[in-house]
């Protein structure tokens, strides 16, 4: 995922530039010089590495993340249609025991409901709801580490230009080098770190953004299917 952002971000920004020098030493005769992906993470420095270590952490905490509320939110299409007949024709066991078979926070939810059927609606709704702020708090489980590393991954990127920027200068002032090639070149290598810590940041953020997003989802399907539940509950049985 980093790799195809640097990827795309060196097609837009460093290759144009490249062609332009390639017509200029053209003329000379001169081999046009490259500039290879691996080569630019490369020339990062040291911080390279904690920057990977994150990118690496985001994809699995966003991918893990994933498949789990995607499977909070299943449930087949006839689960609460089943709770229905069941509990108007008083056939409480069938209807707990169809949702403690059924997986999901939805099913495990109902299933709470179910087993505090006789006690006051008041009592049953706030025991499903204890019940949903758990389910939450497990879908929401490490979605901090992404919010972690989209703060943090950009603050990366920048102490590494820094640092690249000081050793610049400093380098300078040794040898009183002050050509543009020399500036140029030990900024551009330098900024590489904060490309990649600003493009491991934004990622987290979207993947952070879009999983919450996901988890809303599952919220409200979460409270229809309580409001259905405590509307059965109101029904006359037959």
């Amino acid at each position: 995922m980093l790799l195809g952002f640097i990827t795309l971000l060196q097609d837009s920004l460093l290759l144009p530039k490249a062609d332009t020098v390639a017509q200029g030493i053209a003329a000379t005769g001169a081999p046009a010089p490259e500039i290879h992906l691996i080569d630019m993470l490369m020339k990062g420095g040291v911080l390279m590495i904690p920057l990977g270590l994150l990118s690496l952490v985001a994809v699995y905490v966003f991918v893990e993340r994933a498949i789990t509320i995607s499977k909070a939110g299943r449930l087949p299409d006839n689960f609460m249609p089943m709770i229905r007949d069941q509990i108007t024709t008083g056939n409480m066991q069938s209807a707990r025991s169809l949702a403690k078979n059924t997986a999901g926070p939805i099913a495990r939810m109902i299933e709470k409901g179910i087993q505090r059927i006789g006690k006051p609606i008041e009592n049953i709704e706030k025991s499903m709801e204890n019940v949903g702020k758990l389910e939450i708090y497990r879908m929401e489980k490490n979605l901090v580490i992404l919010s972690i590393i989209a703060g943090i991954a950009p603050m990366f990127g920048f102490l590494g230009t820094i640092a690249g920027m000081i050793q610049t200068f400093f380098n300078i002032s040794i040898t009183s080098d002050i050509t543009l090639g020399t500036i140029a070149g030990g900024i551009y290598v330098k900024m590489i770190t904060s490309a990649s810590g600003l493009i491991i940041g934004i990622v987290a953020f979207i993947g952070y953004s879009y999983l919450n997003a996901q988890i809303d989802k599952v919220v409200n399907k979460m409270e229809g299917a309580s409001a259905e539940f405590i509307d059965i509950l109101q029904e006359p049985t037959r």
